[in-house]
């Protein structure tokens, strides 16, 4: 029986697999003679993709999102995540002008998870969320995003679940040979000496069968060098003056020139003998190379009075913020910097499935997700002097607000002066032995995420009756998680520390390099030299931080988790009246124990070291789950899912590391502040209701509408507790021991719920003078309120939007295609990079992004030798729309300022 009566198109679409894993999906094993009714079905570009990706969601008993490749090699954009952003629900968040990781249902990457036909993906970063840059969309046949679990489902989270899926090269079913090319280019040209505005990103892609279809190979490989342009005005925070109006604190804006360099490996083979058994291994491997350089000038305002300048003036006040002013004896800091990230990641599974007769059939995968990453970033200083108060200042360094959250500047020295700017720290910025002795900095954090998981399992297929199977089995997964926080003070070598002199280094000329503009902010143009050489060059000593600041040492932890699972999940079908009801449910089991190594300052003997610290802790949740679903008519149905789910809390605040700062000054009449993780946290859990109404009016048209409601638990947030130091630190004086300590914790919990709405439309299903046009327009509302404990005032979810829209407008007929997409967020708490590459969260302005497409297929203009080709034009961020974020609740505190341009791309498509 089926849910309701789709058309023969659509069921052919699911008969040959299309975005779906054998491994990864329910509820596809549809009828197999429909396949045999049809000869040829005749459905090319956006709207095939459109009707598989509307074949999944409407087969399926859960509430899914999905995309697929409008052909071999082509997902519908540029990155997943841009493609995911177009979903109802989802949202994403930009990095360095490109979209790389997303939120779900207002829920950010902390509540979901990401899997790789369908297993759990190890991550790049601190925490669970996946980076979707670092996947290339060129080597993916599809997306199913799952926003209601049901019990056979492993990767459970409270937002969701984002399965990328390779393709299956038996159910393709024909040799195919596929190359893509396009090169690209950004509006805001070469910023920075050094650096370029041009690159490519190209694939190659092999699917065949042999062996009378009994073996299938898929093989693919991706490489993109992709070039990125930024000016970025960042401020350091906006403190009150004398007259209690709030006044840039200080800022430190620069211009950012990237390459991004990725190479990706996709293998798929898969072998069939017979219908009862099929195995299929996969590896899916990327190298991830980002080189960044960054130059700009450092400006300590109203915080650097007393040490960086004599005091503010405030010429213009609007609404309680200086707008026009000036900073009288300034002294800034001319920065060349340069930051890369490497990473490797690697993905391998191996699924083997057997029907025993037609009751019985067995199930077992085993898979391995490995990442190492390492960031690299280098600091450089240069000024009119060494230290604070020494050399050439700024007598009267005006600046004025710009209307945007920017501020510009009105300079009266020559910063791309080499006589004048030279190598050395222009502020005390150093550690205790010598404040004057910091040159440069160096953070070279490194990450290991590795997780192996198996999984087994058995179904039993009923021959008649209510209940339609019953699957039950075991998971097993094991995931190690490792970060190594080194760090280096860089000093000149001409430099002695403790001399207290004013050496200076003027760039030698072969290291010199094209003065850099900054007007966008006004401060013309600065001295720029090759950073990475001068470093390589050897012209500095370094000094390991964790000699001098015990709580370096304690940024290094390891987490491990063992998680096993149990559960069972049955299918039923039935018929209420004329109307079939279909669905699932079921329970999971799941054991976890969680451990973390770490160290922690503590007090020895009446002597401070660093010392090994350990935690651990192990639980049991169950997490039962339902789905259902009740087809109205021929194309309508409604979907109920209830269950109960879980998000794990951040490896990073898992740690077991802990740490204290002493304040000799004692401000609030707190000397320390200290710092931990907690290796005992539990996850974040929900009790969780969906409704759907879905209505399939045509094969590439529908009509939907959900509410949802999660009941939060065990939210997790940082607890400060004030405690005396006397008993943990040797030699405190007397009195002076009060401190505060800050501590991740379990807290009461809250609600979040939402209503979303989709609409996708081909006109051509209204008249045929619209053959080729349609569109595809999602909203979603989101409200939450979670509170740490009973008595506090709610607090902000990260990653939630109130709102979303997306709109896509396309024209696709005769080879021609055109498509116009925006899509938009309101305000929402993100996470972005901070001092050290630590990670905060901030306030992110609301932003619509908009892409548009031109192309035409040869295969259509019936010229026999361009057969098979097609060409491509790209416009992303069309409007230039910036990434901003700001502090407090006041936007015009401009926190981040980022202008990324606009990124054009031209390129082509041959298959044969």
């Amino acid at each position: 029986m089926l849910l309701f009566k789709p058309s023969l198109l659509t069921l052919a679409l699911v008969a040959a697999g299309a975005s779906i894993s054998a491994y990864a999906a329910d509820d596809v094993n549809t009828t197999e003679t429909a396949e045999e009714n049809i000869e040829v079905i005749q459905v090319t570009g956006i709207r095939r993709s459109l009707q598989e990706a509307q074949a999944v969601k409407m087969t399926s008993s859960s509430v899914v999102e999905a995309i697929s490749a409008e052909d071999i090699g082509k997902l519908p954009d540029v990155s997943i995540a841009e493609s995911l952003a177009r979903l109802p629900g989802i949202a994403a968040q930009r990095l360095d002008g490109r979209a790389n990781v997303v939120s779900i249902r207002g829920l950010g990457p902390d509540f979901s998870l990401a899997t790789l036909n369908g297993r759990e993906q190890a991550s790049i970063n601190d925490n669970r969320g996946v980076e979707f840059d670092q996947y290339p969309s060129e080597l993916l046949n599809s997306v199913v995003v799952y926003k209601t679990p049901d019990a056979a489902l492993m990767t459970q989270a409270i937002a969701g679940t984002v399965d990328m899926q390779t393709i299956s090269p038996l159910k393709h079913g024909e040799q195919t040979f596929v190359v893509n090319l396009r090169g690209e280019t950004n509006s805001l040209g070469a910023l920075n000496a050094g650096s370029t505005d041009k690159g490519y990103r190209g694939s190659i892609s092999y699917i065949d069968q042999f062996a009378d279809d009994t073996i299938g190979i898929a093989l693919g490989y991706s490489r993109m060098q992709s070039p990125n342009q930024e000016e970025r005005w960042q401020a350091w925070g906006y403190p009150e003056d004398a007259n209690g109006d709030a006044i840039l604190g200080g800022a430190k804006p620069y211009v950012r020139s990237s390459e991004l360099e990725r190479d990706g490996v996709m293998a798929v083979i898969e072998f069939q003998p017979n219908e009862q058994f099929r195995s299929v291994v996969d590896v899916f491997y990327t190298k991830f190379y980002d080189e960044q350089i960054l130059r700009g000038i450092e400006i300590p305002g109203q915080w650097g009075g007393g040490w960086a300048n004599s005091g503010s003036t405030s010429t213009t006040v609007e609404n309680g913020l200086v707008t026009e002013g000036s900073f009288q004896d300034a002294m800034v800091l001319v920065r060349n910097d340069i930051n890369t990230r490497d990473a490797d990641s690697i993905s391998v599974g191996w699924n083997n499935n057997y029907i025993i007769d037609d009751n019985w059939e067995i199930e077992a995968d085993l898979a391995m997700s490995k990442v190492k990453r390492t960031d690299i970033g280098i600091e450089t200083y240069a000024g009119t002097g060494r230290g604070n108060g020494v050399g050439a200042v700024e007598p009267n360094l005006g600046f004025k607000y710009t209307g945007d959250g920017r501020y510009l500047f009105d300079p009266s020295l020559d910063y791309a002066d080499p006589e004048l700017i030279k190598l050395g720290g222009a502020f005390s910025w150093g550690p205790s032995i010598d404040g004057n002795m910091q040159d440069g900095f160096i953070n070279k954090p490194e990450i290991e995420d590795e997780l192996a998981t198996l999984r087994l399992s058995t179904t039993y297929n009923f021959d008649e009756g209510f209940m339609r199977s019953v699957e039950f089995g075991v998971n097993y997964t094991n995931r190690e998680k490792n970060k190594v926080d080194n760090g280096e003070y860089l000093t000149l070598k001409g430099y002695e520390i403790g001399s207290g002199d004013n050496y200076m280094l003027t760039v030698p000329d072969e290291y010199l390099q094209n003065p850099t503009s900054l007007a966008f902010f006004g401060m013309g143009d600065m001295l720029s030299y090759n950073a990475l050489a001068l470093y390589n060059a050897g012209i500095y000593n370094s000094l390991d931080a964790s000699t001098v600041q015990p709580e370096r040492s304690t940024n290094t932890w390891q987490v491990e988790e063992k998680v096993s699972t149990l559960y069972v999940k049955a299918d039923f079908e039935t018929e209420i009246g004329d109307m079939p009801l279909t669905g699932n449910f079921g329970v999971q089991a799941v054991q976890t124990n969680q451990s973390s190594n770490g160290k922690a300052v503590e007090n020895v003997n009446g002597t401070l070291e660093v010392v090994d610290s350990y935690g651990e802790d192990d639980y049991l949740e169950w997490l039962p789950s339902m789905n259902i679903a009740l087809g109205l008519t021929d194309s309508q149905r409604i979907v109920l899912s209830a269950a109960r789910t879980m998000s794990r809390a951040r490896m990073d605040k898992m740690n077991a590391s802990a740490s204290f700062n002493y304040d000799p000054n004692g401000a609030g009449g707190i000397y320390y502040s200290g710092s931990s993780g907690n290796p005992t946290l539990r996850p974040w859990m929900a009790n969780q209701v969906d409704l759907s109404y879905e209505n399939y009016f045509s094969d590439q048209g529908y009509f939907a509408i959900a509410a949802y409601y999660k009941k939060l638990e065990n939210p997790v947030y940082n607890e400060t507790i004030f405690l005396d130091f006397e008993d943990v630190i040797p030699g405190v004086e007397p009195g002076k021991g009060q401190g505060s300590f800050e501590v991740p914790v379990n807290g009461d919990g809250g609600h979040i719920a939402g209503i979303e709405a989709s609409l996708s439309v081909d006109f051509g299903y209204f008249a045929d003078a619209l053959e080729g046009f349609g569109t595809i327009l999602n909203g979603s509302y989101n409200d939450s309120e979670v509170r740490e404990t009973a008595d506090r005032d709610p607090i902000a979810l990260a990653g939630l939007s109130d709102k979303t829209f997306n709109a896509t407008i396309y024209y696709e007929n005769s080879g021609f295609e055109a498509r116009v997409s925006s899509r938009y967020r309101s305000d929402f708490l993100g996470e972005v990079t901070a001092i050290s590459l630590s990670r905060v969260n901030v306030n992110v302005q609301g932003e619509t992004v908009v892409d548009a497409q031109l192309g035409y297929d040869f295969t259509e203009s019936g010229i026999d030798a361009l057969y098979g080709l097609s060409v491509v034009f790209q416009v992303n961020n069309l409007t230039d729309e910036p990434f901003i974020t700001y502090t407090g609740d006041d936007a015009r505190h401009v926190r981040d300022y980022q202008n990324y341009g606009r990124n054009f791309m031209l390129g082509a498509n041959y298959k044969f």
